[in-house]
C-alpha cells in the first residue's frame, strides 16, 4: 500500500506518513486532508514511497487528494527545501506559509470572479539617461544565472531600468517577480506597472489584500496567466511556471527579513531562487538601492554580482539636494526645530512649495514622567515606555499594544504636574500648527496611515498640491516621487549615531540619504537641512557629499577589522519565559552541549538578555553563535538544534534560532 510523505504546518523537522488505496510519484505537490490530532488538516504531500519508518499498523488513512490545481513544481519544493535547511525551519512551515489561506482550509472558501484586467491606456516611456542605457546593455539574462546590484542615486531612474528589464522578459514570453519591501510602497508603482504595460496581466501580494484576492492573484500567478507579480516578501516563494526576472527593489530595507515564526530574507531567497531553482536559461535577479546593505556592496565589489552604477538623476533638471548640517550646539533650539530649519520652511511657503519635516518617532511623546518622585510611563508588560499620544489621550506600547488612559496625576505621588518628555511626529505637527497657523500640514505615520486606502488618499493629497507641511517618519523616507518638494529638515538624527547595535551606522546613513532624496526631484532645486550636536561625525561628511561608496568602504573596513557581518558568519538562539533565569539557564545549557565542543569553528558567546529584554510579559535572552565560515556554520546548526530540542525545558519557555539576525 503506498505510502504518502505529508507536509504539515508544524514547527517539527519531519513529514507526517499516512497511507493510501493509490498514489504515484505524479501525486507529489498535490494538497491533501489527512487526520491529526482529534481532526483534519490540509497538508501536501512532498513524497510518495512504498514503505515508511512506522509500521503500517500505526499509519491513518489519508483523506481526499485535492487536485484543483495542478500540482505545485519540484523547482518550488527545491526552494523550500533550501529555505528550510538553511533557515533551520520546518520544511512543512515552509511549504504551507508559501500557499494562501484559502488552499489551507478544510472548507474550501466561495470564490468571486474577480477581474485581472490591465490599464487601458499605456504610459510613454521617458527617454533613457548614458547610463541606464549602459546598465540595460550590462544585464543578459541569455547568459544563464546573472545577479546584478542596480545601485543609484536616488532619482536616477532605476524604475525605469526595471520597466525596460520587465519589457523586455515580457517579449520573452516569460514572467517577472517585483519585490518591494513595504505595502505602502505598492499603488504608486503598481499604477506605474500596469499603465506601462496595458496588455499584460499584473497581480499584487500582500497582507492587507482580502483572502479572496490574494487567492485569485496567487491562482493567477501559478497558471502563469500573470505576466507581472508586484508583492512583499512572502511573495518570494511563489511558484511560477515562466519566471524569467526577480526585481528587488530598495534590496537595503530590513523589512525584507522575516522577524516571526520562520525567519528569513527574501533578498536572500531571491539570489538562491534564481542561482539554483531554474529551468530555463533566461534567468537574473536585479537588487536595486541608493543605498545597498553592506552585504551587497561587499558582493558586488568581490564580483559576485554585477555592478551597475547610476550616478546621476534622470531628469537633466533635477539635481542632487545641497546637504545642510545645522550645528544645534551653538543656537537655541524651539521645541527641537532650530531658527535655519524655520526660515526655510516659512521661505517654500512663500515659493508655494512643500517641506518635509522627518522625526522617526511617531505619537506625542516617547514619555510621560512626575518631576516630583521620578515615575515615567513604564509599560506593565515590556521593558519600555509607554508613547504619549495625545490626539485620543491614551498611553500605548509601540512593542505589545498595551495601552492605558493618560492620568490626570502622578499615579505615584498624586502629583498634577506631570509632563511629556521629548517629541513625537504629533507634538511635532502641533508645534508647527501654532508656527504656520494659515499652512496646511499633513501628518504620515502609523497613526494617521492604518490602511492601504487611506496611504493612497494621502499620496492624492500631497501629489494634488494640498499639503505644504509634511511632518513623516520612515514612511516617507523611500520610493515616493514629491515634484513640489523641496525642502526635507531632519531631527533626533543624532541618537543612532553612538547605539549599541554596529549595524545602526549603515541604517541611519540609508535613512538619511533615502529621506533627503525626496527633495528637489523634479526642475526645483531641493535642500536638506539636518539637525545635529556632531556636525564633524564622518557619516554627515559623507551624506553631504553624497558619497555613498565612500562610506560604505570605511564601513566595511571597520567590520572587517572586528570579525563582523559580511567577514563572520552568524545565527542567534532566543529563549523566552516568565522569568529572566529560565532563559539564561536554557541559553546556557545550549551552550554547553557535547555537539558545540565538536565543531571549534564557531564560537559561542555567553547568554544575555536582549536589548528589549522583556515582551508581552516574557523575559528574552539570546546567546550568539559565529563562524568564519558560512559551510562550517550550515554544518553546525542542525546538529545543534536537534541537540537543543533534546533539552528538558520548562512547559512555557520558548525558543528560535534565526540564522543570519538584523536585530541584536
Amino acid at each position: 500500500m503506498p505510502v504518502l510523505r505529508v507536509a504539515l504546518d508544524l514547527p517539527l523537522h519531519r513529514l507526517f506518513d499516512y497511507v493510501v488505496g493509490s498514489a504515484s510519484a505524479d501525486d507529489v505537490g498535490y494538497r491533501v486532508r489527512v487526520p491529526f490530532g482529534k481532526g483534519e488538516r490540509i497538508g501536501v504531500i512532498a513524497g510518495v514511497a512504498d514503505i515508511s519508518e512506522w509500521p503500517v499498523a500505526q499509519l491513518k488513512p489519508a483523506g481526499d487528494i485535492l487536485r484543483d490545481l495542478p500540482p505545485l513544481p519540484r523547482d518550488f519544493f527545491e526552494l523550500c527545501e533550501f529555505a528550510s535547511t538553511y533557515y533551520q525551519a520546518a520544511l512543512g512551515e515552509v511549504v504551507m506559509q508559501a500557499l494562501p489561506a484559502g488552499l489551507k482550509r478544510l472548507a474550501a472558501p466561495v470564490r468571486r470572479a474577480g477581474s485581472l484586467a490591465s490599464a487601458p491606456a499605456q504610459a510613454t516611456p521617458p527617454d533613457l539617461t548614458r547610463e541606464q542605457v549602459a546598465a540595460l546593455d550590462a544585464i543578459d539574462p541569455q547568459a544563464g544565472f546573472a545577479a546584478h546590484l542596480l545601485f543609484g542615486v536616488t532619482g536616477s531612474g532605476k524604475t525605469e531600468v526595471y520597466l525596460r528589464l520587465i519589457e523586455r522578459m515580457l517579449a520573452a514570453g516569460r514572467q517577472v517577480l517585483l519585490l518591494v519591501p513595504e505595502i505602502n510602497l505598492t499603488p504608486q508603482l503598481e499604477g506605474r506597472v500596469r499603465a506601462r504595460f496595458p496588455g499584460s496581466v499584473v497581480v499584487s501580494l500582500h497582507s492587507e489584500l482580502a483572502e479572496a484576492a490574494r487567492e485569485r492573484n496567487w491562482r493567477a500567478a501559478f497558471a502563469g496567466e500573470a505576466a507581472i507579480v508586484l508583492g512583499t516578501r512572502l511573495a518570494i516563494f511563489t511558484p511560477m511556471p515562466c519566471l524569467g526576472l526577480i526585481v528587488v527593489d530598495e534590496e537595503h530595507d530590513a523589512s525584507f527579513k522575516q522577524q516571526d515564526g520562520m525567519r528569513y530574507s527574501a533578498r536572500d531567497v531571491a539570489v538562491f531562487r534564481r542561482h539554483r531553482v531554474h529551468t530555463a536559461a533566461a534567468d537574473a535577479v536585479l537588487l536595486g538601492s541608493a543605498t545597498p546593505s553592506l552585504e551587497s556592496w561587499a558582493n558586488a565589489q568581490g564580483r559576485r554580482y554585477g555592478l551597475l552604477t547610476l550616478s546621476e538623476r534622470a531628469n537633466p533638471e533635477a539635481t542632487l539636494p545641497a546637504v545642510q548640517l545645522v550645528d544645534t550646539r551653538k543656537m537655541k533650539v524651539a521645541d527641537g526645530v532650530s531658527e535655519p530649519l524655520l526660515a526655510a520652511i516659512r521661505t517654500r511657503l512663500e515659493r508655494g512649495e512643500q517641506s518635509l519635516i522627518f522625526l522617526n518617532r511617531r505619537g506625542y511623546a516617547p514619555v510621560l514622567a512626575c518631576a516630583a518622585c521620578g515615575w515615567v510611563s513604564r509599560c506593565q508588560r515590556c521593558a519600555a515606555n509607554l508613547v504619549l499620544h495625545l490626539a485620543d489621550r491614551r498611553l500605548r506600547c509601540h512593542h505589545c499594544g498595551f495601552e492605558g488612559r493618560v492620568p490626570i496625576a502622578c499615579p505615584t505621588c498624586g502629583n498634577q504636574d506631570v509632563h511629556p518628555f521629548g517629541r513625537g511626529t504629533q507634538r511635532l505637527e502641533s508645534w508647527l500648527t501654532e508656527q504656520f497657523p494659515k499652512a496646511r500640514i499633513l501628518r504620515v505615520d502609523r497613526d494617521s496611515v492604518k490602511s492601504r486606502k487611506q496611504w493612497e488618499a494621502m499620496l492624492e493629497q500631497i501629489h494634488g498640491g494640498d499639503a505644504d507641511i509634511l511632518v513623516g517618519t520612515q514612511m516617507l523616507a523611500k520610493g515616493h516621487d514629491f515634484p513640489k518638494l523641496t525642502l526635507v529638515g531632519v531631527l533626533g538624527a543624532d541618537a543612532a549615531l553612538f547605539a549599541a547595535d554596529w549595524r545602526a551606522p549603515e541604517r541611519l546613513f540609508a535613512q538619511l540619504m533615502q529621506v533627503a532624496g525626496r527633495a528637489g526631484r523634479a526642475e526645483l532645486k531641493g535642500e536638506v537641512l539636518i539637525q545635529t550636536e556632531y556636525p564633524d561625525h564622518p557619516l554627515f561628511a559623507a551624506l553631504a557629499a553624497h558619497d555613498y561608496p565612500g562610506f560604505a568602504a570605511s564601513l566595511l573596513r571597520e567590520r572587517e577589522q572586528a570579525g563582523f557581518p559580511p567577514y563572520a558568519f552568524q545565527a542567534m538562539l532566543r529563549a523566552e519565559a516568565p522569568e529572566m533565569a529560565a532563559a539564561i539557564a536554557f541559553l546556557a545549557t545550549a551552550s554547553a552541549l557535547p555537539v558545540v565542543q565538536e565543531h571549534g569553528n564557531v564560537v559561542l558567546y555567553d547568554p544575555v538578555p536582549m536589548k528589549l529584554s522583556r515582551l508581552a510579559n516574557l523575559e528574552r535572552g539570546q546567546l550568539l553563535a559565529e563562524s568564519h565560515s558560512r559551510p562550517a556554520l550550515q554544518a553546525f546548526l542542525p546538529r545543534w538544534r536537534e541537540a537543543i530540542e533534546g533539552i528538558k525545558a520548562p512547559s512555557r519557555l520558548r525558543w528560535h534560532l534565526e540564522v543570519d539576525p538584523l536585530e541584536f
